[in-house]
């Protein structure tokens, strides 16, 4: 504990991770955990700033906010009682919409690749400390790729489980928002998830059996994206591994349709329920005023619960490609990492269309609710992570990792360490 706060001190200045860190209360549960055991035993973790920690009020990087919550969220509490002790909240953009992590309350969060770009976002700050080594794990939250994106940002394993598989206290964004975490290793990133969840047989890694991969870059229609040649590179490779490491590999694209434009529908409108819960909406920004906006207008109480009644139709179409292979790989971001501050203080169009340019590939599993992992697959000509997207049938994340962690083992990442580290 003492060692992951002198790392705090030195490196939060530079990148700007916490909003808040619990030092005096990290230090004194630490104290009392001595001789305990559990799977996280005395492990420091980071809290990403839409999970409650007693004490603490959950902003979701906003100006204007609640009280501090009088206990802990139920995830917060399974892994305070497997040992991991809370060392610190971390930052997001407001009302954890975009793809960066920047925001009037609490500034700009940036990348230990090379500070000049983003972490990703929304769970940008978890990703942040744990890329640079000032956490071993963090929580994320996912609602259009919010812990996947920072994953591939940040070079990290990004596991977003399956809807359901974590608890939560209220839905978030009808549905599509799930909780999780951020981790160095496929391996302790299935730890944190068998805490999170309650199910202790994810943390047993099984050597994968001979899988259906499908590989795909195909974007989902109603999006112009322009797949950089360093992410199709790190894709390519992938599927050529994964084949060499004895897995059936074809080419094949979901069957998306509009789905891209289900998940703005519904993305929107839950961003305009989530601005209702601010106290002062006066104190929102522009772009979150512009988003909630758009969903209000846009998507009626009539039309939501339209988009609720036909998200059964759309999963079961999408998931007919599960029907004949194991495992979908596809690009995680179009690029590595855009600008530190991405669009922050741009007007909301201009905000809209980077986050859809940049990462296209990873809303649809948000519809779906199926399970997806961000996992490296190497660096860009900048020197930036590159990383692709697995994703599985729902409840598969065993077979995830099963996979991530052959490919880890293939071509090592854990010990490639950022600039700032």
């Amino acid at each position: 504990m003492e060692l992951s706060l002198r790392r705090i001190e030195e490196l939060d200045p530079k990148l700007n991770a916490f909003r808040v860190v619990l030092g005096e209360r990290a230090l004194a549960d630490a104290e009392e955990l001595e001789g305990i055991d559990g799977p996280l035993a005395g492990v420091p973790v980071a809290i990403k700033d839409d999970l409650a920690v007693a004490g603490q009020s959950v902003t979701k990087g906003s100006r204007s906010y609640g009280p501090p919550q009088p206990a802990d969220a139920e995830a917060v509490r399974r892994l305070r009682a497997a040992g991991a002790i809370p060392i610190g909240v971390t930052n997001v953009p407001e009302l954890t919409i975009w793809p960066w992590t920047a925001s009037e309350a609490n500034g700009i969060t940036r990348n230990p690749w090379d500070p000049s770009r983003t972490t990703g976002g929304s769970s940008g700050g978890s990703a942040a400390a744990v890329a640079a080594g000032m956490v071993p794990a963090a929580t994320g939250s996912d609602g259009g790729g919010s812990i996947r994106i920072p994953g591939a940002c940040c070079g990290l394993v990004g596991m977003k489980p399956t809807h359901g598989r974590v608890p939560a206290e209220r839905e978030q964004w009808i549905g599509l928002s799930v909780y999780g975490g951020l981790a160095r290793s496929v391996k302790d990133s299935a730890l944190m998830l068998s805490v999170m969840s309650d199910d202790r047989e994810l943390a047993t890694i099984a050597e994968p059996r001979r899988l259906r991969i499908a590989v795909s870059r195909k974007v989902p229609p109603g999006l112009i994206v322009r797949l950089s040649a360093d992410q199709r590179r790190g894709w390519e490779q992938t599927g050529e591994l994964l084949s060499e490491l004895g897995h059936d590999v074809a080419e094949r694209d979901p069957p998306y349709r509009m789905i891209s434009l289900e998940f703005v529908q519904n993305w929107t409108r839950g961003i305009y329920e989530d601005s209702l819960t601010v106290p002062d909406r006066s104190q929102l920004e522009r772009s979150s005023r512009g988003i909630a906006g758009f969903g209000r207008l846009v998507v009626s109480d009539r039309r939501r619960e339209r988009l609720l009644a036909k998200r059964p139709e759309t999963v079961a179409r999408m998931l007919k490609l599960w029907e004949e292979f194991d495992v979908l790989v596809t690009p995680a971001l179009s690029r590595t990492a855009i600008a530190a501050e991405g669009e922050f203080r741009k007007p909301t169009p201009i905000a809209f269309n980077t986050a859809g340019n940049f990462t296209p590939w990873t809303p649809p599993f948000n519809v779906t609710g199926q399970p997806g992992v961000t996992v490296p697959a190497g660096l860009g000509s900048d020197g930036l992570p590159l990383s692709v997207q697995l994703v599985g049938r729902p409840n598969a994340e065993a077979t995830l990792y099963a996979l991530a962690a052959q490919l880890e083992a293939a071509r090592p990442w854990a010990d490639r360490r950022p600039a700032i580290s």
